[in-house]
């Protein structure tokens, strides 16, 4: 079964002032980790949501394009992983290691 970790950053979150060499290095010994493990599908962080661009069909069938994210919050997702696993148990272990590592809220969820 399929699972997104999702790493949440604050809005004004600033990967340069909070990311330090430390990080850095969690980061990329949990990647190393779920590549050995054979569980990492794709992995990928984003830019900040204020880079988003947000597209909406109105009732006339006319998409609209709007600056920014769709939904009008104080975080956003800023990275994840897509993790193909055998249970839900296992794609939490992963997620509670991914907090550890980018010091971070993170969310699991299921695919369809």
């Amino acid at each position: 079964m399929q699972y997104l970790v999702a790493i949440h950053h604050p809005d004004d979150y600033d990967p340069f002032a909070e990311e330090d060499e430390a990080m850095h290095y969690d980061i990329d010994v949990l990647n190393e980790e779920m590549v050995a493990a054979g569980v990492r599908v794709f992995v990928g962080g984003l830019k900040h949501a204020s880079e988003a661009r947000s597209l909406q069909r109105k009732g006339d069938g006319e998409v609209t394009i709007a600056e920014g994210p769709y939904l009008k919050t104080s975080e956003h997702v800023g990275g994840f992983w897509v993790l193909d696993v055998a249970s839900e148990d296992e794609a939490v272990e992963w997620g509670r290691k991914a907090v550890i590592a980018c010091r971070a809220p993170v969310e699991v969820r299921p695919f369809h």
